[in-house]
């Protein structure tokens, strides 16, 4: 099996991977453990059935954004950064590359800390804050940088057996932790989730669904181009986004309902699983983490023109050397970032199937910069953040895709 991982071309028939490959990775994708702090939120402002209707919407919404780019990118065979070349232009392109890494690399730093700083607390007895974290929580954080960037640094392979090992383990033990915390709970999950203010609309936890994870879902072409067609990419795309994200959703939901907790891990501490524990949330940082620090490679190698495997030794580096400062400053500042990514996703996909004949062509002319491309990720973005109507990233979408389509036509004529 090869180890390439072709971040300068187009990924051949010879190298596409099996469906339930493509399944498991993009499945250990969606295990997110920043999706938990969403269901949390969820299960404070929403009755169960809210909570299921926004679920769903915020699913198919997120499907559809994810599984479209999954298809673009299996049908392309192109990365993210590849697809950004031709429809935002050679330096143009420099924006989403670097809008995904950065936004990816700071995730990544982020999950690390998410991994040890729990884990030390509980292990090792460690007094955690804001402004002091014991060496034994750093050498925590580093040992998981190292064991995560080198996951990504060899590639879709590596991810591979991550996945296959991650996604059932996770699964498994996360949904026996959750059924066993609502069987020892005083009521069931339907009086659980009554208590409380309730004071979110459905509408408005659909864009916490969406938010929780169409940052991470801009990668999808990623992954997906290597899979087998088009048809099947999108299938498998939008069956484990939206199966993958609402199991992390119930996971966040059902550890603050049970347990005044945001994370699996504070349901299986509570039925003093300690081991499975830290397996369970160890693996599930591990599955997002290695893919956001392999998409981080693509989109800097994309930038700089060094190898896709020197850069996430770099991100790799820079994220775990800032993880504890990230996990502490930064998480809003991700968030408001999330809000950037979405424009860019739909942009490729209006570009794509409105010049898909020269997209596909494999000796495209190249162009330095389409200005209404980018006028519409940053109109977009600045649309999504400021605009406190409706859902953010639909927002965004929304005027970034009219900026965009209203500059091709003009260009045409």
């Amino acid at each position: 099996m090869s180890n390439l991982d072709f971040e300068k071309s187009m990924v051949p028939a010879q190298h596409r991977r099996s469906n339930l490959t493509l399944f498991m990775i993009m499945m250990g994708f969606t295990f997110f453990s920043a999706s938990m702090w969403a269901g949390q939120n969820l299960a404070a402002g929403l009755d169960f059935g809210g909570f299921i209707w926004a679920i769903i919407l915020g699913g198919s919404i997120l499907g559809a954004y994810t599984g479209a780019l999954g298809y673009i990118g299996a049908e392309s065979g192109l990365s993210l950064d590849l697809l950004g070349r031709r429809v935002f232009g050679e330096k143009g392109s420099w924006l989403p590359s670097a809008m995904i890494s950065f936004t990816q690399m700071g995730w990544f730093g982020v999950g690390l800390a998410m991994f040890a700083i729990p884990v030390a607390k509980e292990l090792l007895g460690l007094e955690v804050t804001p402004d002091s974290m014991p060496w034994q929580g750093y050498l925590m954080v580093f040992a998981a940088g190292v064991l995560m960037t080198a996951s990504a640094y060899f590639g879709i392979k590596s991810l591979t057996v991550i996945s296959y090992v991650a996604v059932p383990l996770v699964a498994i033990l996360g949904t026996v932790a959750m059924v066993m915390a609502v069987k020892s709970g005083d009521s069931g999950l339907v009086e659980q989730f009554a208590k409380g203010s309730k004071d979110l609309s459905i509408i408005a936890g659909a864009g916490l669904v969406i938010g929780s994870f169409v940052s991470g879902g801009t990668a999808t072409p990623n992954f997906t181009r290597f899979a087998k067609n088009g048809k099947v990419a999108a299938i498998i795309t939008v069956c484990a986004f939206f199966l993958g994200n609402s199991l992390m959703l119930f996971f966040g939901a059902i550890s603050s309902i049970y347990v005044g907790g945001n994370d699996i891990f504070e349901v299986m501490l509570n039925l003093n699983l300690f081991y499975f524990a830290v397996l369970v949330l160890g693996l599930n940082i591990w599955t997002t983490n290695d893919n956001a620090i392999y998409s981080t490679g693509l989109g800097l190698s994309s930038i700089t023109g060094f190898s896709k495997k020197s850069m996430v030794l770099v991100s790799g580096l820079i994220g775990t050397v800032a993880a504890v400062w990230l996990y502490w400053n930064f998480c809003g500042w991700l968030n408001v970032l999330n809000c950037t990514l979405p424009p860019v996703g739909v942009i490729l996909i209006i570009g794509y199937f409105m010049d898909r004949k020269r997209i596909l062509s494999e000796d495209v002319k190249p162009f330095a910069v389409n200005w209404f491309a980018v006028a519409g990720v940053v109109v977009g973005a600045v649309v999504a953040n400021l605009l406190h109507w409706g859902i953010a990233s639909i927002n965004g979408m929304a005027t970034a895709a009219i900026i965009y389509v209203a500059g091709k036509l003009i260009c045409r004529k």
